[in-house]
């Protein structure tokens, strides 16, 4: 099993809309990807909520059977797709991969 975790901190505006309307749009483009790779076994995006502890405001936390299965989520034309939005969008951004 291969996790992949990222974690987005957003810009307070950019794109013509504020963090709350970004967070919210991220939010849906990733979870249209969920079923993008045959091998994906878990994928939840969340955004931080308020009055909990939180240093960045959303979170991909995935599984996939293996490094190939996380390959073809990644290069995925409709994850790709979603890549300059986010880019946009963020201010910071941390990804961690490893095996369980």
């Amino acid at each position: 099993m291969l996790k992949h975790i990222v974690m987005w901190k957003f810009k307070e505006h950019a794109e013509g809309a504020d963090k709350a309307t970004n967070l919210r749009k991220a939010k849906a483009l990733l979870d249209a990807c969920a079923r993008l790779s045959p091998g994906t076994q878990r994928f939840e995006v969340t955004i931080a909520q308020p009055g909990l502890e939180a240093t960045y405001d959303l979170i991909l936390y995935s599984e996939f059977t293996d490094a190939a299965a996380l390959a073809a989520y990644v290069d995925h034309p409709q994850h790709v797709a979603l890549k300059p939005f986010i880019g946009a969008v963020r201010e910071a951004r941390q990804c961690m991969d490893y095996l369980t």
